[in-house]
């Protein structure tokens, strides 16, 4: 019964609507990748409002061309962001423990050779699969609703 009462109060804290830009591309590997309208830090920081906006938590910010950096190598903009919230992330880890391996959530702004900035993350569906867990779990379906809606608002030209 708890499960159910914290389900719905996640569906709740990510129900509020957001602005969606059009739905990245799920790759054969379960990634999801969508294009920003802004720089990979900036998208980060969108990101982060967004999720904070949500009710959920920001966990952790790596910025990876920082940590190359930090040993003389070279790597465009590349931040990752962990975020989450355990009253929708608990479900899906006692349907297998093994979720805890992916959760938190994390998404990945990225900046190509061409200077285009993109967002990745894995599809909660695709990573529900490799555990085990079906792909049609409520907390499974409502972190792909959530994903799309931040993200989307991170990406998003406004």
């Amino acid at each position: 019964m708890k499960t159910i009462a914290a389900l719905a109060v996640a569906a709740a804290l990510f129900a509020a609507p957001m602005t969606v830009q059009a739905a990245g591309h799920v790759s054969e590997t379960g990634v999801v990748t969508i294009e920003s309208a802004h720089d990979a830090a900036t998208t980060i920081d969108r990101l982060a409002a967004a999720v904070e906006g949500a009710g959920a938590k920001v966990f952790a910010r790596i910025d990876h061309a920082a940590g190359a950096a930090s040993v003389d190598l070279e790597l465009r903009p590349t931040v990752l962001l962990i975020f989450g919230n355990p009253k929708l992330g608990t479900g899906p880890m006692q349907a297998a423990q093994s979720m805890g391996m992916e959760l938190p959530l994390r998404v990945v702004a990225w900046t190509d050779a061409a200077g285009k900035t993109f967002v990745s993350y894995n599809d909660p569906a695709s990573v529900a699969a490799r555990h085990g867990v079906p792909t049609d779990h409520k907390a499974v379906k409502m972190m792909t609703g959530a994903l799309g809606k931040l993200t989307g608002k991170a990406t998003a030209a406004e």
